[in-house]
């Protein structure tokens, strides 16, 4: 099982690199099934998702050292949930941003399928809220616990509590993103120690965190933050590439 999870804002030629590790995976797999060509889903959910998923697929195929992916493209449409023909017979899947409640809640109706192919070697790769619904907690928006600020707030969000829903469950620790870039560090840190979630990890913007085989691996620009429950508080440390 391998996941590779990208902390936002890697969305230029010049970001490739974070993605190679994930296309060379999905055409190793394409390979042992005898196709010359890795097929990759590349699902968005983001208000823009035709322009998102094609932006997100074009570096998927800059990536690529090999004979060029075959991109299967899935725009989704807000109340319309993602059907298992978007994840059927691929050797990879990518799953971009948008707002994370929405991106989760389009994609439940297939995370046992997700799971299970995940579980069979299939290889995900996560952008941002991608990113944070691999996990079997997924953070929803909100800048509150118990009515106490405790990230920057959107005026869009002025107010609400942080949610905890269901997420993939690829991994068993929550998963923050554009950690540095917006200041959510802090809000990892205090949903560990209200007890809202077991253990965190945040990765920064243009930053990719791989998990695969249990080891962690981190690629880019940035770090990786581990946040831990310690007696009497957190424990906090950087993953560095």
């Amino acid at each position: 099982m391998s996941l590779h999870l990208i902390g936002g804002g890697a969305t230029t030629g010049a970001d490739a690199p974070l993605y190679a590790p994930f296309v060379a995976e999905a055409a190793l797999r394409a390979g042992n099934a005898g196709r010359a060509r890795p097929r990759v889903a590349v699902i968005s959910l983001h208000p823009e998702a035709e322009e998102k998923a094609a932006a997100l697929g074009d570096l998927l195929t800059e990536a690529g050292t090999g004979p060029a992916i075959e991109v299967h493209l899935t725009a989704g449409r807000p109340g319309e949930p993602i059907g298992l023909g978007a994840i059927a017979d691929v050797d990879g899947i990518a799953v971009g941003g948008g707002v994370v409640e929405d991106v989760r809640a389009e994609l439940e109706p297939v995370f046992g399928e997700l799971r299970r192919l995940v579980a069979a070697g299939v290889p995900y790769l996560g952008v941002s809220a991608g990113a944070m619904i691999a996990a079997e907690g997924s953070l929803g928006g909100g800048a509150r616990i118990g009515g106490v600020v405790v990230s920057p707030e959107d005026a869009g969000e002025a107010g609400d509590e942080l949610l905890i829903e269901a997420g993939i469950g690829l991994m068993d620790v929550a998963v923050e993103v554009h950690v540095a870039q917006r200041g959510m560090l802090s809000r990892l840190v205090a949903a560990v120690e209200s007890g809202l979630i077991t253990g965190g990890l945040g990765i920064d913007e243009r930053t990719a965190l791989i998990v695969s085989d249990g080891e962690l691996r981190v690629v880019g620009k940035g770090s990786v933050w581990r946040v831990l429950p310690t007696e009497g508080g957190v424990l906090v440390s950087t993953i560095g590439t």
